[in-house]
């Protein structure tokens, strides 16, 4: 108990950070340093390597931009400002929202120090990129794709002088879809640096560790291998394939008054989702891998701002993204890596906060549930629901569903006749996100 009270009493002042942090982070109001914080920070200033194994929404951003930012400042006042270090760190991400949203956390924090941060990530033009990369920054935040298009082809952009890498969601990096890219930046950075690895999940890739170059890693654990918060309420309910849709907006009706994030499997589900539950008069908007990143952070901004209070998504914005509002996540579709399911749980129930988690498991995805119980150790308890009251919504939710699959049908004709390939504006305007209403469907 003592120890507790003693870790809950910690500064960020106590850690060993220098004023002029210290002085940042009292500007953004963060009192206190979380767990994996209290426990990564004094590691990471005597220089070591760190592989933090945390809860989404625990704070992970904040334990390693903070060293760097007090490592930076310490080379600031041995060099002098002009001479100090450029391109001094990499954040490495799955994602361009996570990598924009880290780089608006670290510019935050630096304000008050005159920090540069460049993002490099796809979906944005690369000759803005280039001329950030020519002002010359000290971090650099990017998705590994992006990055090493920016090392072949960018003219006197090199790493040769990177004293940090931090690879977020590092699981996710060290998978193949980005092993290739990850090699090869790999390669042309010095082994003599420091090296983060931070994540919700991690699994066992030891030799891909290795190959990361990691020096004696200290392992931080301010969670269990696989776990939830405590302050998420987890519900699953088992029902007919048929009735999912019906089931979808009677919880959003239920809980109007709610924000929350619908995950499906597949970017086309997210668009009929999203004009279904329009149509339904259910503020929704989708968000998913096939939209351009304006389009992707339009949605998320618009969800954000209460403008929209439902997002339909797939699994790319389920990883670091702090939407801190966000009071309940349903699993429309189960995933089928039921390490996604940690994360997507992640978004609510966020930093002390409650929210609630419903996954609708139907008769095809019993088997990948049974693995989420497995994973995170523990039987969930039913969403308790009455089907007569349920099925009341199939006339309009059926009617709803016919009505958009004709609009999308529509969508897909006229761009076709177009020859264009980015339907997305006809998609805004029919949701009403521009102004035009939906039609909207009564309830029975």
């Amino acid at each position: 108990m003592a120890e507790e009270e003693k870790e809950e009493m910690k500064s960020f002042k106590d850690l060993g950070l220098c004023e002029e942090i210290v002085e940042a982070c009292d500007s953004l109001g963060w009192k206190n340093p979380t767990k994996i914080q209290v426990e990564a920070i004094p590691h990471a200033l005597e220089g070591k390597d760190l592989i933090g194994l945390a809860q989404t929404g625990s704070g992970k951003t904040g334990a390693f931009a903070l060293p760097i930012l007090h490592a930076l400042l310490e080379s600031h006042s041995k060099q002098g400002y002009k001479s100090a270090p450029v391109f001094f760190a990499l954040v490495l991400s799955p994602t361009r929202e996570l990598a924009i949203q880290i780089a608006e956390q670290f510019e935050a924090l630096g304000s008050g120090i005159s920090l540069k941060c460049a993002v490099l990530v796809g979906g944005v033009d690369i000759m803005q990129q280039q001329i950030a990369l020519g002002k010359r920054p000290h971090i650099i935040v990017g998705t590994p794709g992006r990055l090493v298009d920016h090392l072949t082809n960018t003219k006197g952009f090199s790493l040769r002088m990177l004293k940090y890498l931090v690879l977020d969601e590092a699981d996710r990096l060290l998978n193949e879809d980005f092993e290739k890219a990850l090699d090869d930046i790999l390669n042309v950075i010095p082994r003599d640096r420091h090296t983060y690895l931070f994540s919700a999940t991690m699994t066992k890739k030891v030799k891909k560790l290795q190959r990361a170059c990691l020096r004696n890693p200290v392992k931080i654990e301010a969670a269990s291998k696989y776990s939830t918060v405590d302050t998420l309420k987890q519900q699953y309910r088992f029902i007919p394939a048929k009735y999912k849709d019906c089931y979808l907006v009677y919880i959003l009706t239920e809980m109007s008054g709610c924000t929350s994030m619908v995950f499906t499997r597949t970017c086309d589900a997210t668009r009929l989702l999203a004009f279904i539950l329009r149509n339904l008069n259910i503020r929704a908007i989708p968000i998913s891998g096939q939209m351009t990143q304006a389009k992707r952070l339009g949605a998320l901004n618009k969800f954000k701002s209460g403008e929209c209070n439902v997002l339909v998504c797939t699994d790319v914005a389920s990883r670091g993204l702090d939407i801190p509002s966000v009071d309940m996540v349903i699993n429309y579709d189960i995933p089928t890596n039921s390490k996604d399911y940690i994360h997507r749980v992640g978004r609510t129930a966020r930093a002390g906060r409650s929210g609630v988690a419903i996954s609708l498991v139907n008769q095809y995805e019993l088997e990948w549930y049974l693995q989420i119980e497995k994973l995170i150790g523990k039987k969930l308890p039913e969403y308790p629901a009455q089907e007569e009251e349920v099925l009341q919504y199939l006339e309009s939710v059926t009617e709803a569903k016919r009505l958009s699959q004709m609009k999308l049908k529509e969508i897909g004709g006229t761009k076709k006749r177009r020859g264009g390939d980015d339907d997305d504006e006809d998609i805004e305007r029919y949701l009403g996100v521009k102004g035009k209403s939906s039609k909207k469907v009564k309830r029975k």
